[in-house]
């Protein structure tokens, strides 16, 4: 800038109109301009860190909701956990009920079995190896699930059914246990599977003798070796040689009852052992004072003899 170009600037007072010129050559012109640039820049970083100041704290608050956000998350999180262990522990509880019940059915259904085989029940009418047939027409409407307290209340009605079902059977197991023990212990039948009558009950002649005895039981003769079978269930009491019977077994019947087999070729049971109606205690021989194959077959109540022929012409039970 030239000295001729300088540049005037005109001061105007508020008193009287007065005005005053003010020459301004480069230097001071370059200066002034320094100076407002300083001072629009000190303003534009003022201003930045006035902006600056005010967006920290919004970033804060943010901050501090995403945290409370992720508390809330954190804590329905546990509660899930919570409520899925919770129903898991139902689920376990229903299970291991369920296996009990199945188990109880178990043991239903073999009592079942036993009075399909003890005759009780017709095997045509119930088959306890099959689940019941059950059906009928299929609702049009979709059915709803069961929730765990109606599941629940459901096992507890069945299971309270199962118990009474026990108890009824229980008590008829054993009425047709004491039936049929009684059955068993009922003395009826001959001693033999196959043989005849050849001495009777009562006096007779002796064939040792000849004289006039006393026979205290009957004589069924047979062949050698045959089966001597017992008359009822009962324990056997004496199974051993005797004087005058030769190989003899005794079979204690209960209620004062004994029943005797003599003269017995081999003893095929031991005292103490048990044994059923039919079931064979020795082979027929000819053992002690006998004259050949036969069994003597006595029948003693409460100490005294009785006529064994009532008891072989019984009727069964």
């Amino acid at each position: 800038m030239k000295p001729e170009d300088d540049m005037n600037i005109i001061l105007v007072g508020k008193r009287h109109g007065q005005s005053r010129a003010v020459s301004i050559n480069a230097p001071v012109a370059v200066g002034l301009v320094f100076i407002v640039t300083a001072l629009l820049a000190l303003a534009g970083w003022s201003g930045y860190q006035v902006a600056l100041g005010q967006v920290e704290p919004a970033e804060s608050e943010e901050s501090e909701l995403m945290a409370e956000w992720r508390s809330k998350l954190h804590q329905q999180k546990d509660e899930l956990a919570q409520l899925e262990q919770n129903v898991q522990q139902q689920v376990d509880a229903l299970t291991l009920r369920l296996g009990e019940m199945q188990g109880r059915l178990l043991r239903l259904d073999a009592l079942g079995q036993r009075f399909v085989e003890s005759g009780l029940v017709a095997s045509d009418e119930f088959d306890f190896d099959q689940p019941a047939a059950v059906g009928g027409p299929e609702d049009s409407l979709d059915g709803d699930s069961y929730t765990a307290p109606e599941l629940t209340g459901m096992i507890d009605k069945l299971a309270k059914r199962i118990e009474d079902r026990e108890q009824q059977l229980r008590m008829l197991d054993m009425v047709t246990s004491r039936q049929k023990l009684e059955k068993e212990r009922y003395v009826q039948g001959r001693p033999i599977t196959w043989g005849w009558l050849s001495s009777k009950y009562g006096y007779r002649s002796d064939p040792f003798t000849g004289k006039r005895t006393w026979h205290a039981g009957v004589d069924l003769a047979g062949k050698e070796g045959s089966d001597i079978i017992s008359v009822a269930g009962g324990v056997v009491t004496y199974a051993d040689e005797r004087y005058g019977y030769g190989n003899l077994v005794e079979v204690d019947h209960g209620d004062g009852l004994v029943t005797r087999y003599a003269h017995a070729k081999t003893i095929e049971v031991n005292v103490g052992d048990v044994v059923q109606k039919g079931e064979v205690l020795a082979l027929m021989g000819s053992t002690g004072r006998s004259t050949g194959p036969h069994v003597h077959f006595e029948v003693i109540r409460n100490g005294k003899s009785e006529n064994p022929e009532t008891y072989i012409k019984r009727a069964s039970r």
